[in-house]
């Protein structure tokens, strides 16, 4: 069986979104051209960022319908996330709020794709 190790988000400016993710992550991206950029992450996945209009075959919907996840230890790191992010601007779509599967909040990158922070519930 084959695992997911790499995500891609459609984005309108490549360089544009590498600039926010590399704040967002806090590392460079380890390839970066006008139409693609790649992060690797510490879990080993790796998040492409790739010029929504040179993707092929073509795509039908962008933005909104994806979400990135970042999963820490405990509520106190989402609030302390939740500050950090605010104090950036980023647009919040959701206070930190307690769901089914725990607590949580959301924000948005430049091109709408959710961000999601959560600390999983006992």
């Amino acid at each position: 069986m084959a695992n997911p190790n790499f995500f891609i988000l459609y984005v309108n400016d490549p360089l544009a979104s590498a600039t926010f993710y590399t704040t967002l992550l806090g590392r460079p991206p380890v390839e970066s051209s006008p139409g693609f950029a790649m992060f690797a992450l510490d879990s080993g996945v790796m998040l492409g960022l790739w010029k929504r209009q040179e993707v092929l075959p073509v795509v039908d919907r962008f933005g909104a319908g994806s979400e990135v996840a970042f999963a820490v230890k405990d509520d106190a790191a989402v609030d302390a996330l939740h500050a950090t992010w605010r104090d950036r601007r980023l647009p919040i779509l959701q206070q930190p709020v307690r769901l089914d599967f725990g607590y949580t909040f959301v924000a948005e990158d430049p091109d709408g794709h959710r961000l999601r922070v959560f600390a999983a519930g006992a």
